[in-house]
């Protein structure tokens, strides 16, 4: 199904109901540096095999006139996940490096809201690298999630093998 972002300005349009596991791996491999360890990307990409996949595409394309048929390629992908009928978790996003601060993961963010408060969900998690872990690059995904209303929940040490998670969570309404 293709949806807008929820706004009428955005340059995005967002997509649902395709698992896209190929998109997924092109789009992890734009961004190293969050996305490196190889065993970790492997099983994101067979998660797009089966989780609830937002796709987020340029409404028109560099080039296109306007009116055109786009096809553009994805430049961000979001995976979804419920663990509870009011409970649900991003456990992936990931834009193109080359469309990063461009308003990509606050529509993929958006839509997913949208959807899930339409269907009763009223806390949404996302996982990341804890500030405990001193990277600049985390740190930004940090004030992009505080800036979509998350807020840090807990940070865990002992969850994944070779860094902190931070819990952020925002209650939906």
């Amino acid at each position: 199904m293709q949806t807008d972002s929820g706004r009428d300005d955005s340059p995005w349009i967002v997509s649902t109901g395709e698992q896209a596991p190929e998109v997924v791996a092109a789009l992890l491999k734009t961004v190293p540096e969050w996305f490196g360890i190889e065993e970790s990307n492997t099983a994101y990409v067979e998660a797009a095999r089966h989780l609830p996949t937002y796709l987020a595409r340029p409404r028109v394309p560099e080039g296109l006139a306007p009116g055109a048929s786009p096809g553009a390629a994805p430049v961000g992908v979001l995976l979804a996940q419920r663990h509870f009928p009011g409970a649900a978790e991003i456990h992936l996003m990931a834009v193109a490096r080359s469309h990063h601060r461009r308003g990509v993961g606050r529509a993929l963010i958006t839509t997913l809201e949208r959807d899930l408060v339409a269907d009763g969900v009223t806390l949404l998690q996302v996982k990341t690298s804890g500030p405990s872990f001193e990277d600049a690059g985390y740190a930004k995904t940090r004030l992009f999630y505080e800036a979509m209303g998350f807020a840090p929940l807990e940070e865990l040490l002992d969850l994944w093998p070779t860094n902190p998670c931070l819990i952020m969570v925002k209650v939906l309404r």
